[in-house]
């Protein structure tokens, strides 16, 4: 025995502190991600017996008016979102610099960091307010009346999105100062040199060095914008009249209050579907990095 854990202790030893987490997330995660799969096909309320009904599920899915408004919203998330990475990298380059007050300037924009979604929506549900709110009281002082974006089917995905997208920039930021500190000083000091400064400087010489950070900001916020849930559940709990839903609000009301278990294991499976495209996109790219580094 001792002969062949010195043979495979290379390969072994990683293995042995792998395992723990490798069958926590194939319990957890890949098992349960394939029975949600198998639900999906079911009539099932969570209590009694299962009733098979095949692709029955999907098929009220493509003509529920509430589920193309859920993927909608979803797709405004992530357009909204997709804002996130530039933001956070101009913040960063701005409390990056050596001035006075910039840490104190740094430690404001991360605290929506600290903050936990609900306290964010919580916030943000005061300020969009129509009688006290900032937002109205904003209004008001411009000679407008009182605004109730929250209430609007148009606005109140928007609202709620932006407020989602406070902490999104913030966390960017986080990323791109870490990269920011591990710039090369030598690419740094060759630019220089060469007379590059300014927007040269960042363009040819700091930017191709935040690629894979900017590569990782990107892929966080788009995962981020299509498994939103919290806020809107904070915020309008999908209203007014389904108008704010997600596919996962719109999956977590059918399961739950609704009893629709396979119902909601459909929309479920398709968020997911929606979401392996841009999980493949983001394995390729790891790939394709690791290939170049290579």
């Amino acid at each position: 025995m001792s002969a062949l854990w010195r043979r495979h202790r290379n390969w072994l030893l990683p293995a042995l502190f792998l395992s723990p987490g490798a069958v926590l997330f194939a319990v957890v995660i890949l098992a349960a991600s394939v029975e949600s799969v198998w639900i999906s096909f079911f009539d099932w309320d969570g209590l009694g017996p299962k009733e098979w009904v095949g692709a029955q599920n999907y098929v009220e899915l493509w003509s529920d008016p509430q589920f193309w408004v859920s993927l909608k919203n979803n797709l405004i998330w992530l357009a909204v979102f997709l804002m996130a990475p530039p933001l956070g990298l101009a913040l960063a380059l701005l409390v990056n610099q050596k001035l006075r007050g910039m840490r104190f300037m740094k430690s404001m924009f991360f605290m929506p960091l600290v903050l936990s979604t609900v306290t964010v929506g919580v916030v943000f549900g005061w300020v969009y307010d129509p009688t006290f709110g900032l937002l109205s009281l904003a209004a008001q002082a411009l000679g407008f009346g009182p605004v109730s974006i929250l209430s609007s089917e148009n606005l109140v995905t928007f609202a709620v999105v932006i407020a989602a997208l406070w902490p999104q920039v913030a966390f960017c930021m986080v990323l791109f100062l870490a990269g920011l500190n591990n710039l090369s000083e030598d690419q740094i000091g060759a630019g220089r040199v060469d007379g590059a400064k300014g927007w040269p400087m960042l363009r040819h010489v700091v930017l191709p060095q935040l690629s894979q950070v900017g590569f990782i900001a990107l892929a966080v916020s788009v995962i981020g914008a299509l498994r939103s849930f919290d806020m809107v559940a904070v915020m309008t709990s999908g209203g007014p009249y389904g108008s704010s839903t997600v596919l996962a609000y719109q999956m977590y009301e059918q399961a739950i209050f609704s009893y629709r278990f396979g119902y909601g294991a459909a929309i479920a499976t398709v968020l997911f579907a929606v979401m392996l495209v841009f999980i493949v996109w983001y394995v390729r790219g790891i790939l394709r990095a690791d290939e170049r580094g290579a």
